[in-house]
């Protein structure tokens, strides 16, 4: 499994999830680093991870770093299935194929992203669109996280229907499940609702948007916090200063989670322009929280139950996302719909499913090619499995 480093990330996180319990399940999964330079490693859970040390610095050109890495190791001691584990991840699939060619492990990638991108000039989606078509081709799996995702997928990179299984997107643990549903939210207040989003603090995200809607709809107390790390953190806080909502508005920074907020929230926010399947909304719908989204992916009505669990607005559109932020303050939503859709996004049950598509899909690889590797992907750790 290839990751550019061990720093906050959505997409990072999952997959660490989905590789402990692989490891757990009795496979050897090897993780291969681009840079480990974080102060998050420590947290890192306990799994093999690779990498090629260098005193020059890899951020900037992390790409073509990342290839060089992932070639280097596969060259060394090969791999049963390479597992990619979002879309930032393709490219360095279509680096590994040009090199490796028939050598090429099976290749797996977990699509973590909407793949319709209204956000990029009309020339980029054009090009965008043909590199699709390219993934369509180079992966054996392209892994969507729900129904809708499967045809957007489909559509998209002209996948075959084989191609595309369906596996929910792993964000939360049975136990985190359990420790969730029997949290106790503080008591609100009828003058004053406390709003919550967390992410990245990238364009993405849009919280510049967020803030605006916040300005024009926000009673006096009111409050918001922004959780999250990221390049528009200082432009954020500026930004809030000049709308006259910086006193109401908290920038805590990067969180091991958002636990430990969501006792004193009353509604979770959603900005982005795009979105895969955003793991943050089924934690706080695991909370039994209300929940006020953009229809950043195809697979959001879903996930707010076509409004029994929350509010949907387009992006991008801040005079309908304030008039959301005012309508969600009186939105009765069912906590125990919400908890049984969160429960849908269980870790255990999306690695389990990845294990007897990966299982499979090596099997056929070595009946395709006839050639039998030494190591065998599905048998118990005393032969060694490598997933990477």
């Amino acid at each position: 499994m290839p990751i550019h480093s061990l720093e906050p990330g959505g997409v990072e996180r999952v997959a660490l999830g989905l590789a402990l319990e692989w490891h757990r399940a009795g496979h050897r999964v090897t993780v291969v680093l681009g840079r480990s330079g974080s102060r998050n490693l420590c947290s890192a859970p306990p799994l093999d991870y690779w990498q090629i040390p260098t005193r020059l610095p890899t951020a900037s050109w992390e790409t073509p770093w990342m290839v060089h890495s992932l070639y280097s190791y596969l060259v060394a001691h090969g791999s049963d299935v390479l597992f990619c584990p979002g879309n930032t991840y393709a490219v360095v699939a279509a680096g590994i194929k040009l090199l490796l060619g028939e050598h090429a492990p099976p290749m797996v990638l977990k699509v973590s992203n909407a793949l319709s991108r209204p956000d990029m000039p009309p020339l980029m989606r054009r090009g965008y669109a043909s590199w699709l078509r390219v993934q369509g081709a180079l992966f054996d799996r392209l892994v969507g996280l729900s129904e809708p995702m499967q045809r957007e997928i489909r559509e998209s990179t002209l996948a075959r229907t084989e191609q595309v299984p369906v596996i929910a997107n792993p964000v939360i643990t049975r136990k985190r499940l359990g420790q969730l549903a029997r949290l106790k939210r503080a008591p609100g207040s009828a003058w004053g609702t406390r709003y919550l989003s967390a992410g990245r603090l990238v364009p993405q995200k849009n919280y510049a948007m967020l803030l605006r809607a916040f300005a024009r709809a926000a009673r006096p107390h009111d409050t918001l916090t922004i959780a999250g790390e990221g390049p528009e953190h200082a432009a954020l806080e500026r930004l809030a200063e000049r709308l006259g909502i910086a006193a109401r508005v908290r920038f805590p920074g990067h969180l091991a989670s958002i636990d430990t907020l969501l006792p004193e929230t009353d509604v979770f926010v959603l900005s982005s322009d795009y979105e895969g399947l955003p793991g943050v909304v089924v934690e706080a719908l695991a909370a039994g929280l209300p929940v006020l989204a953009t229809d950043c992916c195809v697979s959001m009505a879903c996930l707010l139950d076509h409004g029994r669990t929350g509010l949907l607005v387009p992006r991008g559109d801040e005079a309908e996302f304030a008039e959301g932020l005012a309508r969600i303050r009186q939105f009765r939503t069912d906590p125990e719909r919400a908890r049984a859709i969160a429960a849908i996004y269980e870790v255990e049950s999306a690695a389990r499913r990845y294990l007897e598509m990966m299982a499979e899909l090596s099997r056929s690889h070595r009946r395709e090619s006839g050639r039998w590797p030494c190591l065998n992907p599905m048998s118990p750790r005393t032969t060694r499995h490598h997933m990477h």
